[in-house]
């Protein structure tokens, strides 16, 4: 059939006949074919008696090979929208024309185009991190060849760039914005780098082999959102009862997470981290909907940031 769909979209003359002769294919066959393309595909297929030949009565652009409901058709456009937070990455436009390629065949088969703009839907994100696409490229191409490499990186504050090589092992994208986890040869450890902070990428010829061991879900098993740290702190953070108890349970915060409803409505949360730099920030957010119980050394940070703030706007 798609043979037959490529003969009749460049507009051959062609007829059971010589598509048997063609494909070595029993007439009976081709006709069946035929009348599935025109009955069950809703292809504009025609026969002209008076040449012996069969056409499209109109252009079509593509074959509906995938039959799909419109339900599983707007799930793909859900995606597609999701596909922006690939945007300065190799893997946007990649996955961008797979999209077409899965969709281009509906088109005939759906009350609605695939590529219209999709208005029930929309996505946004706030801070969202700026990728070089060459950087990440370069990046991405010694993750999957498992080649070391070499770049310039500068920590915030820091007024200088220092030159790093590493063994990249994995590209995360986390609390929108990518992360590259590697072994940094001078330093002997893991490491996390932030991409956007990331420039002049230089892949070396220099192979090395990632641990069998290693697993991104492993590595950040004690991370609030990026930095997981060597720690092992027992949180506990109350939230008040009403909206603020409400909000925390409308989300999953953490793969360790407990979170329970107390007798007087507020809501307790529990999880196990090892660095306390996250959730200090998460748990200002909340303001005074947020009290942290334990450990006493994340109140202590907080007390502190609490009274520079008081005299920052005193």
């Amino acid at each position: 059939m798609l043979h037959i769909h490529e003969e009749l979209k460049r507009g051959a003359p062609i007829n059971c006949t010589s598509l048997s002769q063609t494909l070595e294919v029993a007439r009976k066959t081709l006709v069946r074919d035929l009348n599935y393309m025109r009955d069950r595909l809703g292809l504009p297929v025609e026969f002209d008696p008076v040449r012996n030949t069969y056409h499209y009565t109109e252009p079509v652009d593509a074959f509906p090979t995938v039959k799909v409901s419109e339900g599983e058709v707007f799930a793909l456009l859900v995606a597609r929208k999701a596909l922006e937070q690939y945007r300065g990455t190799p893997f946007h436009g990649q996955l961008a024309a797979s999209f077409e390629k899965l969709t281009a065949g509906l088109k005939q088969s759906v009350t609605f185009a695939p590529t219209d703009e999709l208005k029930s839907v929309s996505f946004k994100s706030i801070g969202v991190g700026k990728s070089d696409a060459e950087v990440f490229s370069s990046l991405n191409r010694g993750v999957m060849r498992e080649l070391e490499v070499s770049f310039d990186y500068r920590k915030p504050g820091e007024a200088k760039a220092m030159r790093r090589s590493v063994q990249p092992y994995h590209l995360s994208y986390r609390q929108n914005m990518w992360y590259l986890v590697a072994f940094d040869l001078a330093r002997n450890d893991l490491r996390t780098f932030a991409v956007p902070r990331i420039a002049d990428v230089i892949v070396t010829d220099r192979g090395f082999k990632r641990p069998p061991d290693f697993s991104p879900e492993k590595f950040f098993a004690k991370a609030l959102g990026v930095f997981g740290g060597g720690g092992n702190f027992n949180i506990v953070v109350r939230f008040r009862p009403g909206a603020a108890a409400d909000r925390v349970f409308e989300r999953e915060w953490h793969e360790t997470q407990d979170l329970r409803r107390l007798p007087d409505g507020s809501a307790q949360l529990t999880m196990r981290l090892g660095a306390l730099e996250e959730i200090e920030r998460w748990v200002m957010e909340w303001g005074p909907d947020a009290e942290v119980v334990e450990p006493p050394e994340l109140r202590a940070r907080l007390k502190k940031t609490a009274e520079a703030l008081l005299k920052l706007y005193s």
